[in-house]
């Protein structure tokens, strides 16, 4: 899977359970050599906002049960147990998952920002096909829309 697939993947996640305010930033070596890389760690920094501690958890929960659906491993989570900021590490791509008083005091985007990332919309064709796959294995039915 590709650090565009991946992120395109976890930013669904997150707006499958309503996560507010998602950036997404590249941290990643730069095409111009006067813009270095901000990590060698990671390429990809995802924020995002939850409105409670319960909602940063099913959060963080959706993030790594579909990056395992697809095959790609977790290699931490961290934060779990109070909800107010929780981490997700997945190699190329970390994802913070906030409460808004706590993500405005550490302000990531400050940190990270200087390569934000832009999502197109419509998502690309592999997003619309598992939509649509998911959509056929619920069943067909009265009241359901085309994707």
């Amino acid at each position: 899977m590709s650090i565009s697939e991946l992120q395109y993947l976890v930013v669904d996640a997150l707006e499958d359970v309503k996560a507010q305010d998602i950036r997404v930033f590249d941290t990643g070596p730069q095409r111009d050599a006067k813009s270095p890389a901000l990590s060698d760690l990671f390429d990809r920094v995802v924020v995002a906002t939850a409105t409670s501690n319960r909602q940063t958890r099913a959060l963080a929960a959706h993030v790594q049960e579909r990056a395992r659906d697809e095959g790609y491993p977790v290699v931490s989570v961290e934060g779990e147990e109070t909800g107010e900021w929780v981490l997700v590490d997945l190699g190329d791509l970390i994802v913070h998952i906030m409460q808004p008083t706590i993500r405005a005091y550490y302000n990531l985007e400050e940190l990270w920002g200087s390569h934000p990332v832009e999502l197109p919309l419509p998502r690309p064709a592999a997003r619309r096909a598992r939509s649509k796959a998911a959509g056929a294995a619920e069943g067909s039915g009265a009241g359901q829309s085309a994707v």
